[in-house]
Order: C-alpha cells, then structure tokens, then sequence
C-alpha cells in the first residue's frame, strides 16, 4: 500500500523564485525513506525558456547554434505534450553522453540508400532528434509525389518521444507513422529471460478536420522505461504490473528496475510486436537490434547505431482530403459518445489528452518535478550556462 509522507497532505506550493527556497524544499525528498511519496507542486517554465536553456547547454558542449536550437525546440515540446520520460528529464544523459565522446556534435547526416518512395538515411552517430527531423522531411517531400514514402534511419542515436516525429507529416495533411529500436533492452522473449530486446515505440499521427488528430503513442511494453526513470526522480512507486523480477515478482519500486524488466503490453503479443518493430526499424536499416543493442544508460561511449523509420501518406492520394477529415471527426465523436461503462467518466481517443496539455502549458507554463529542476541546475553551473531556475 502506498504511503504517504507528511508533506504530502498538502502540496508545497512553489512560486519561479529562488534556489534557496528550492534547495530547502527538496532536501527532505532526498532524505525520504524508501517507499515514501511526497507530493510537491511542479514548477513551470515557458515553453521558450526551457527551450532556450535546453540549447544554451547542447551550443556549450559543442553543437552547432541551429543544431542546438532544433534539439531544444524537440525536447521541449515533448515536455510540452506531456511527454516528461522524454523531454528535459533526458538533458544530463545527453550532455554526458556527448562530454563522453558517445556522440558526434558536427555529423554528416546523409541518404545512402534512396528509391522514389523510399530512402536510407545515414545519422553519423549524430543526435537522433536531428538524424529524425532529417528523415522526416525527406519522407514528406517524397511522400507529395508517390503518395507514400518509408525512411529508415542507422546509426542514429535516442531521439525522444515517437508521436514528435509522426505528428511532423500532419502539418502537411498527411498521416505519420513511426517505428524505432530503444536504446537498452529492458524485455526478454516470451517466457525467457535474456534481455534481448527493447521498449520499442511505436506511433501514429491521422488528421481531423475539426477535431484534434489522432495520435497515438506507445511503447511495446506496459511503460517506456522513461516512465520508469521519471518516476524515479520523483520519489514515486510505479503501479503494479509495469515490473518484474526474474523470479517472476512485481517490482514497484523503480530504483531496484536493475534487478527484473519491462512487461510486454498484451503478454506474447506485446512481445511480437516488440520483434516486428525491432526487424522492421533496426534490422531493415542495418541498425543494432537484439544483442547488438547498446544500452544507452551504462555505455557513454559507443555508438549506439539506432534505427527508426517513418512513414508518410498523402491523404489526397487516397481521394478527398477533406471527406476523408470528416471521416475521421464522425469515427471520434462515435468514440467519444460511447455509451460508458459504469464509473467512467469521459471516453478519451488517442491523442486528446496530449492535446490538451499542449494547449494549457503553453498558456500555463510546462510542469517540471522540483527534482528536475535541481538537476538542470547543476548541469548549468557544471556548463557554465546560467541557471533554469533564476
């Protein structure tokens, strides 16, 4: 049973003020036992600003200034969307990662392989968000002629969350569709116990006319492992059914994920589709897959050769764009009006909620865990960058 701590009875209320005041109000999370969940207010940031530091500290460690802003710009708007195992939560790694020699600052980002519908790109051990975008746009301007078009990416690097890269065909009025390899295998085969394969995320993104898109976004197992190091940071239990160990126990503690792995979503199915998504977005690209998978949180040093791929569709290919839209409206709302089990409130479609962090923390600010905000700190004045929390 979850436990509570004093302070969680009513939330610290933060203000954007002072360290100090930051400091002294995290040192009791520090030092809270195990098992202890204390509640503490977020702090939010604009969307500019953390965007802003986010590229003061990449252009330090020396990527190129319009690198630096495109990398972000990506991370955060993934906090933005609520995305908070992908968006800033990732800076430290990043920068250690690229201090360690782990990645290339100034890459060659390159097609090797290329067909009318189809092409290969080459990431140079670059930052996987820039080896992505890069991708994206090729299968875009592709996709305007033969109606489709598949991208592949190798030796590419994490990028964040896979609905950033899906949604980028929506501005076009096309459909997106996203397929990587994570970056550390946390999930065995079905019914093994080698770690042999990864989280491996898979998303789509559909154009509405006037409804939002639908987006969804999903790892193929119950949670991506960002879950599991955001709720770690945090101070709090994952729920039951995230975790196990080896001798088949639930973990809910995410500090001892180490000892078990990941579940697949759906049992052996998850554990197929973990396969498919690996073949198709590792293999496929001569990417690393399976035991060639290097795990990104213990290895700062080695390439990591990932793989992903996007997809564009042109919905004018398929007919009217706009038939096609309110198509897609009517098939929501039917969604969305379902009659309800009893105790369910609201009936949501993949996509909606994301939407709607998007819209309240651009006109609110983006929530950042008190924990993390420490953290960006303490890379600022590692980078010499002055402080998110000034």
């Amino acid at each position: 049973m979850r436990q509570t701590g004093p302070q969680s009875r009513e939330s610290i209320r933060w203000s954007r003020g002072t360290p100090a005041t930051l400091a002294a109000t995290i040192a009791p999370l520090r030092d809270a036992p195990p098992g202890i969940l204390l509640t503490v207010a977020p702090i939010r940031f604009p969307y500019e600003r953390l965007r802003d530091f986010i590229a003061a500290a990449f252009e330090r460690v020396g990527i190129p200034a319009e690198d630096a802003h495109t990398l972000g710009s990506l991370m955060a708007e993934a906090d933005l969307q609520g995305s908070d195992g992908h968006g800033a939560i990732r800076l430290a790694p990043y920068v250690r990662r690229i201090k360690s020699g782990g990645v290339n600052v100034r890459p060659n980002i390159r097609v090797t392989e290329e067909r009318p519908a189809m092409a290969l790109v080459h990431g140079d051990n670059g930052m996987g968000h820039l080896v992505m975008k890069r991708a994206a746009v090729i299968a875009i301007e592709k996709a305007r002629t033969t109606g489709v078009a598949w991208v592949g990416t190798q030796w590419s690097n994490h990028a964040g969350p896979a609905s950033l890269y899906a949604r980028m065909p929506l501005a076009h009025d096309m459909i997106g569709l996203y397929l990587a390899v994570g970056n550390a295998n946390h999930l065995p085969p079905w019914g093994g116990l080698d770690m042999l394969l990864s989280t491996n995320p898979i998303a789509a993104a559909i154009p509405a006319l006037e409804e939002s898109p639908v987006v969804l976004d999903m790892a193929t197992t119950v949670a991506a492992y960002g879950k599991v190091k955001a709720k770690a940071q945090r101070g709090e239990m994952m729920p039951e059914g995230w975790m196990m160990d080896r001798a088949g126990r639930p973990i809910i503690d995410p500090k001892r994920a180490a000892e078990g792995f990941l579940l697949p979503i759906g049992g052996y199915k998850g554990y197929g589709l973990a396969l498919i998504v690996g073949l198709l977005a590792g293999t496929l690209n001569q990417a690393a897959m399976g035991k060639d998978v290097l795990d990104f949180n213990a290895d700062f040093q080695g390439a990591s050769n990932t793989g992903q791929a996007i997809v564009a569709i042109d919905v004018a290919a398929f007919g009217n764009l706009d038939e096609f839209k309110r198509r897609v409206d009517k098939v929501v709302r039917d969604m969305r009006n379902a009659e309800r089990m009893p105790g369910v409130e609201r009936i949501w479609v993949p996509g909606e909620q994301s939407n709607a962090k998007r819209v309240a923390y651009a006109r609110d600010g983006i929530p950042l865990a008190p924990q993390l905000v420490e953290a960006l700190d303490q890379v600022a004045v590692e980078l010499g960058i002055a402080k998110l929390a000034r």
